[in-house]
């Protein structure tokens, strides 16, 4: 018999929010908040899915920006 491939969940990265911070989901389960690409390393990390690379773009689907999209960043509020 062949193996199988290894089943990755459907990991999203949604576009950011008003403050720039996305939400990062698994499948249809919320794993949090990122701030920077290093959150989403992170969230993935405590959901056992740390062997997963965030910026594959075939198992991790970027929504309203790539991993360098990080508008909350750069952005100076109240100037």
């Amino acid at each position: 018999m062949a193996a199988h491939p290894i089943q990755h969940p459907h990991v999203v990265v949604h576009a950011p929010a008003l403050d720039g911070s996305r939400r990062v989901t698994a499948d249809d389960e919320s794993l949090g908040l990122a701030s920077h690409l290093d959150d989403v390393v992170e969230l993935l990390r405590l959901a056992d899915l740390d062997r997963i690379e965030v910026e594959d773009d075939d198992i991790v689907e970027w929504q309203g920006g790539g991993p360098d999209d990080w508008p909350g960043l750069s952005e100076h509020h109240g100037q």
